[in-house]
């Protein structure tokens, strides 16, 4: 008896009882919201009256809008795998490769979608090229026959998108041209090839691995694209996720939303299993040591030269036109927006920052937002930490992959599974009901960013020296004191990162955010892609005036945290 109390005494130490609430916690958190949902959401599109079913795809294949959504997504996708890179390439040849006049005006233009992404950038092409957008006005009044409409449908989804996913170009595919050895291009162009030759022969298989991952992640897009559908889409050009919200909504039609949900969510997994192996297997050193630096080269052929000049403005002019129109008419009314601009002034900017209805929204956002991002931040360093020092690995593979588990996943079926999961009291939540609760989507903000979050602070846990650790352990410090006095001080700069990535994401999130929100809380992302005028009191409040100041706000957010993640580096 007396050996069975000391053994217990020696097991149950402060540090163990603390290390079993923390697996507790964790195994809870991903059956609860990683796990559960999901299964649940298969279970109930198959199984009914106890049996197996196949009726919620035979609903599906009977829907001539559900097909059209399946073949519309996969058109799309493909589409974008081919236009992105073409004026992504063209872009980072037009800033880092060609001698073009005004290159740091152009790379300022282009890296707008950085700041102005999202629900914002697709709103902003809507007032540009929509039925009452600048472009159509001028258009009409050479073309009076010309229907005001006629921004509709698969070719403006394309165009869109297009202009608004070209970041991953700016971003990886510039920093991967500036590692080619210069002297490469000069023993090319020494040998007689043209600069057609260099780019197809020297540059683009030097960037290749850039290229293969950026694609994939286009085809991902595409796949998974929702508010340009919705907006620019019209009823001819729906996708999956346009479609899977719509039938969400009405219970009869679930089964159907669930079954394409299933079908978007095995082709997500496919796409991002083939750029994590193409990720590994890719041989990145050939271009990781640079000899002679780029440098720019000026276009010999007058005609070409100015055709590329020509080329660079008009995409910036494409790029800008949104942000500007944004902007201008955040201090305008919705008459200006759809008949010319009559009067500008602050009046927008006065009802936002000083009447409870105008900050509300913003509130909301920023609250939810900030919340999550910090949440998401905090639970991926204990779950860093754990992958970082723990001793079982498998326990640890088994963890790491449950926190890449909204990645493998579409966020509308993630949504969807949280929604038919969690719309009746549950036990894993203490038999309380998720759905119509404020709480539910800041889980799903938590669910989405855990992918992205937890393996940039793995990362920064990964490169911290393990002498330092090993120092303050034989001078006595406790495994938290070490943590929290040597640890912490070291990655707290790429948690801060992070934390600023995610809010900036969460900001213009719009998938997780129009399947989750409460109604009576709606964040600025749902406020944004309102086109109606609302009543407050006796006076009317121009929603649609009023979402374009949220956007000059979120835009501003974004570039500051932008520049300190960034800017200062430089």
């Amino acid at each position: 008896m007396m050996n069975f109390t000391l053994n217990l005494k020696k097991w149950l130490t402060p540090s163990k009882i603390a290390g079993l609430m923390i697996a507790l916690f964790l195994a809870w958190f991903i059956i609860t919201f990683l796990v559960y949902p999901n299964m649940s959401l298969l279970l109930k599109t198959f199984i009914k009256d106890g049996g197996f079913t196949l009726e919620p795809f035979e609903q599906m294949w009977n829907s001539n809008k559900a097909l059209k959504s399946l073949f519309n997504s996969f058109l799309l996708a493909f589409s974008l795998m081919i236009t992105v890179n073409i004026i992504g390439v063209l872009l980072v040849l037009v800033t880092e490769y060609f001698d073009v006049k005004g290159a740091k005006l152009l790379k300022i233009g282009y890296f707008s979608t950085l700041v102005c992404s999202g629900i914002i950038l697709v709103t902003g092409y809507q007032y540009v090229y929509g039925p009452t957008g600048v472009i159509t006005h001028l258009m009409q009044s050479i073309f009076p026959d010309l229907n005001p409409s006629w921004f509709t449908g698969y070719g403006a989804v394309l165009f869109v998108m297009t202009f608004a996913i070209t970041s991953n170009h700016i971003i990886f595919l510039s920093t991967a041209l500036k590692r080619i050895d210069y002297q490469t291009i000069e023993a090319a162009r020494s040998m007689g090839a043209s600069e057609f030759r260099i780019i197809t022969k020297v540059l683009l298989p030097a960037l290749k691995p850039s290229l293969v991952a950026i694609t994939i992640l286009n085809f991902y897009t595409g796949i998974t694209a929702l508010s340009s559908p919705l907006i620019q889409g019209g009823d001819d050009f729906q996708s999956i996720n346009s479609i899977i919200l719509v039938l969400s909504g009405s219970e009869y039609s679930r089964g159907v939303a669930a079954a394409l949900s299933i079908i978007l969510g095995l082709v997500t997994f496919v796409v991002l299993f083939f750029l994590m192996r193409k990720e590994s297997s890719e041989n990145y050193t050939a271009i990781s040591k640079v000899s002679t630096p780029l440098q720019k080269r000026k276009i010999r052929n007058k005609i070409i030269n100015a055709v590329v000049h020509v080329a660079a403005y008009l995409l910036f002019v494409i790029y800008v036109l949104p942000v500007v129109i944004i902007v201008v008419y955040s201090f305008t009314n919705s008459y200006s927006m759809d008949n010319g601009i009559q009067s500008l002034d602050l009046s927008n900017y006065l009802y936002v920052f000083s009447q409870p209805n105008g900050y509300k929204p913003y509130l909301v956002s920023l609250l939810y937002c900030l919340g999550a991002s910090v949440l998401v931040v905090a639970f991926c360093l204990l779950v860093a930490r754990i992958l970082h020092k723990g001793k079982s690995r498998l326990g640890k593979k088994l963890l790491e992959f449950a926190m890449l588990i909204p990645w493998f996943l579409p966020h509308s079926l993630m949504a969807l599974g949280l929604i038919l999961t969690y719309n009746t009291p549950n036990l894993l939540l203490g038999n309380n009901v998720l759905v119509g609760s404020v709480w539910l989507m800041l889980i799903g903000y938590i669910v989405i960013q855990l992918p992205f979050s937890i393996r940039l602070i793995k990362a920064a846990f990964f490169g911290i020296d393990s002498s330092l650790e090993e120092a303050a352990r034989n001078m006595g410090a406790t495994k938290f004191y070490t943590f929290r006095r040597v640890i912490l001080p070291i990655i707290l700069p790429t948690a801060l990162a992070v934390i600023a990535l995610n809010f900036n994401g969460l900001l213009v999130n719009y998938d997780v955010s129009a399947f989750l929100y409460h109604p009576l809380f709606e964040p600025l992302s749902i406020i944004i892609s309102s086109t109606k005028s609302v009543f407050t009191g006796s006076s009317e409040v121009d929603t649609r005036a009023v979402s374009m100041v949220y956007s000059v706000v979120i835009m501003i957010i974004s570039s500051i945290s932008l520049y300190f993640i960034y800017g200062k580096k430089r």
